[in-house]
């Protein structure tokens, strides 16, 4: 299977005060861990939402899933099966994601993390251009995507406190 990743990066970053696409951890602009993270389980991997990148489809304001539309439909669009998802703010993703979400879903905790098959490109536009709930969960429900739980939580730094205690690790 041919996978696309892509890293949804068009929020408003309100609860971050800043670009969080931008903080560093380690050194590094958050997109830029996103962005290895999804290249290890990926054979490209595209931004969405922001200057440089795709837009999101229809367009903007729309959350992430006008992003994981652009996404779904980049990917048909270059030949790929399917394209796996993440926020900015996921500097990194558990090995095997790719697998277990196989044949299409997301993870229940942090539903932008998802395996999107390309062929939902056309089922999207039209839940969009109807007047449906906009989350991820909602679509993905509605169009028969498995709902997965993972073991161990994934790292979402919404916030500078996410990023100071993610930096700092467990103990502290």
């Amino acid at each position: 299977m041919r996978l696309l990743g892509a890293v949804l990066a068009g929020g408003e970053s309100r609860r971050f005060g800043s670009d969080k696409a931008l903080a560093l951890l380690d050194g590094k602009p958050l997109i830029e861990h996103a962005i290895a993270a999804l290249a290890t389980q990926t054979e490209a991997v595209i931004v969405v939402g922001r200057e440089g990148g795709i837009p999101d489809r229809p367009g903007p304001g729309l959350g992430p899933l006008g992003g994981i539309n652009a996404a779904i439909h980049e990917a048909a669009a270059r030949g790929f099966d399917a394209v796996l998802t993440c926020g900015c703010d996921v500097p990194a993703l558990p090995r095997g994601l790719a697998e277990l979400l196989a044949g299409g879903g997301y993870v229940a905790e942090m539903p932008v993390i998802g395996l999107w098959p390309a062929t939902l490109g056309d089922h999207l536009d039209r839940w969009l251009a109807d007047d449906n709930d906009r989350s991820v969960r909602g679509w993905a429900n509605a169009a028969g995507l498995r709902r997965m739980m993972l073991g161990a939580p994934v790292a979402n730094l919404n916030t500078p406190d996410d990023l100071a205690a993610f930096t700092r690790g467990p103990a502290g």
